[in-house]
């Protein structure tokens, strides 16, 4: 069974962004495997909290202009 575990910050992604993260994937496992694995391919999406991360010695808070809203905000840059 494909599986995929994707850690994200809390509240980063919108529900309509998490979806076609798995289906994306779900659709990377089939084309390595075949459509046989298409029901059996599971994707899980965690999100961690704010404070639950880090690299380098600092620790993450996700910036509220990078925060997923009722619809789909583009990052700045």
């Amino acid at each position: 069974m494909p599986f995929a575990n994707i850690k994200i910050p809390q509240a980063a992604l919108s529900r309509a962004q998490k979806a076609e993260i798995v289906h994306r994937l779900t659709a990377l496992f089939v084309d390595y495997f075949g459509e046989a694995a298409r029901p059996h391919t599971m994707v899980l999406i965690e999100e961690v909290p704010d404070g639950g991360y880090g690299r380098a010695d600092e620790v993450f808070v996700v910036p509220d202009a990078y925060r997923a809203g009722e619809s789909v905000k583009a990052a700045p840059g």
